[in-house]
């Protein structure tokens, strides 16, 4: 009999069942993929090309979490884009951002007024950074609950009143707000605009119109790549590295890994998770903690009945689509921008190809109106020009990242989905001139298929919608942000737990110390 199970090798699982193990726990993960990572996996998916399958990037992955685990010793490399974001159109302009002033030069390329601008942005942005930072290592405030939560408030409560009176309603604002009026607050130029606005709808069914967006403009602001804080970079090997050194680092605290097993239930016995059903044989454990989308968790693991009704039906409604649609592409050459030809640092960027917020809402309205985006909005990586282990010589990958894409379009994904897929190369071509001719291959997944391989409901990736009647102590439900479930014994550490998506390993890191509290607990008493 094991201490804990963890349901679920993805990252976040990972870095969970690495805390419990170091704490002397007998832990066994359980995972119904072959491989371990979630959505943080690298495949070949055309002879000779290898890329990360879903998740594609590295920023949020926690500083901390990568020194406890000692990522870098168990074989984790990253290296830094050159250039952290490239926005091209279909004429000569274009904007670049990064590091050593590069964002702020650019911008003032197109408008000086615009670069004092972002002086003032940026500034809003750090104050409110600053103070969200605080909480991504900690279980937000749990309504309705004890001691540890009112003292959790009161640190809130203290971090908050620490902030001059205009800090406080740029926070206001951020968690409130769209992203176009806080944008429009300190642009006036579309380019601009839209390099920042980008982040308030990548993975987020919405337009930057929406209240509430700024809010995940400001998720993506989070983290830091081979320590440069708010940078971004690859993994060498693609995403699968990262979860392969975590899995290293847990395996050798003593985790056990079982493979190609899918959980059929949780087991609950008087009133407590005692074990779960899995490939035909029981498990049984002191504490279950779910590395799974919420509404897995709630509507397929639990037993009927084991969680009051009234649960039942709130989780049964958690939103959770993002209508991403995600490709990679096995090229012969590099593309080649009509706004900025030839090869370079630029190829090393998150290249966006969305040019105004205009656009973007556009983009959001033909989902909702016509089944997908006409003009969709995507981001698109060449991870092969900072890492030749991914292609043969002289030839690239690329992945596409591809909104706004529904869960639910005219006519089933099964019908359509190569039809999608086209269309989406032949955005990327009225771009980069050529990018179609040099397509060799490619692998498309809808939110249909994100769905089926990684659990990704409603082919969300962020395992729920992080608007605001979804974050914090709101995520999953009031009076259980605490990692906690309705059920004694039983845990969420996935994404659908505070602080959200990303390959952050913090919801792991936070329900290990919630399952390592109640341990401690226990035996006192």
């Amino acid at each position: 009999m094991s201490d804990a199970i963890i349901i679920g090798a993805g990252h976040n699982g990972l870095v969970c069942a690495y805390y419990l193990a170091s704490k002397g726990m007998k832990v066994t993960m359980i995972e119904r993929r072959p491989v371990v990572g979630g959505a943080a996996v690298t495949e070949e998916f055309y002879p000779g090309f290898r890329n990360s399958t879903a998740s594609y990037t590295v920023s949020l992955l926690n500083p901390q979490i990568i020194k406890d685990m000692r990522l870098y010793d168990h074989g984790l490399k990253v290296v830094l884009r050159k250039i952290d974001n490239f926005l091209p159109t279909r004429t000569s302009n274009y904007l670049l951002s990064g590091n050593n002033g590069l964002t702020r030069r650019e911008i003032a390329r197109h408008s000086p007024k615009d670069a004092e601008g972002y002086d003032a942005y940026s500034a809003a942005l750090v104050s409110v950074v600053e103070i969200l930072q605080q909480w991504i290592l900690r279980a937000p405030p749990n309504a309705g609950g004890g001691i540890a939560d009112v003292l959790s408030m009161l640190r809130l409560s203290n971090s908050v009143r620490g902030l001059s009176a205009e800090e406080q309603r740029h926070l206001f604002d951020f968690f409130t707000k769209s992203a176009s009026d806080v944008l429009n607050r300190y642009f006036s130029t579309d380019i601009v605009k839209a390099l920042f606005g980008f982040d308030a709808i990548v993975g987020n069914y919405a337009s930057p119109e929406t209240p509430g967006s700024a809010y995940v403009l400001l998720h993506h602001l989070f983290g830091e790549a081979a320590g440069v804080p708010g940078a971004w970079g690859h993994a060498v090997g693609g995403m699968g590295a990262i979860t392969q050194a975590m899995a290293k680092a847990a395996q050798a605290k003593g985790v056990e890994v079982i493979l190609d097993t899918p959980v059929d239930e949780i087991i609950v016995e008087n009133g407590k998770a005692s074990g779960i059903v899995a490939g035909g044989r029981t498990y049984r454990a002191g504490q279950i903690i779910a590395n799974v989308h919420p509404k897995i968790l709630f509507d397929r693991l639990i037993p009927d009945g084991a969680v009051a009704p009234e649960i039942s039906r709130r989780m049964s409604h958690w939103a959770s689509e993002s209508a991403t649609f995600r490709m990679n592409v096995a090229l012969s050459e590099l593309p080649d921008f009509t706004s900025f030809p030839g090869e370079g640092d630029h190829l090393t960027a998150g290249i966006i190809m969305a040019p105004s917020l205009d656009y973007m809402d556009r983009a959001f309205i033909d989902a909702k109106k016509d089944g997908w985006s006409l003009e969709p909005i995507i981001e698109m990586l060449i991870p092969s020009t900072l890492d030749d282990s991914l292609a043969p010589a002289g030839q690239h990958v690329a992945s596409l990242f591809c909104q706004h894409f529904p869960y639910e379009i005219p006519g089933g994904w099964d019908a359509r989905r190569e039809e999608v897929a086209d269309h989406i190369i032949a955005t990327v071509d009225s771009y980069a001139p050529g990018f179609k001719a040099s397509v060799l291959g490619r692998l498309a997944l809808a939110p249909l298929d994100l769905e089926a391989r990684f659990g990704l409901i409603g082919g969300d990736i962020f395992h729920g919608k992080m608007g605001l009647d979804q974050l914090f102590s709101a995520r999953p439900m009031l009076g259980h942000a605490d990692y906690r479930m309705p059920i004694p014994g039983l845990y969420l550490c996935g994404a659908g737990a505070h602080p959200g998506g990303g390959v952050t390993g913090a919801p792991g890191h936070n329900a290990a110390r919630a399952v390592i509290a109640d341990r401690r607990k226990f035996r006192r008493h």
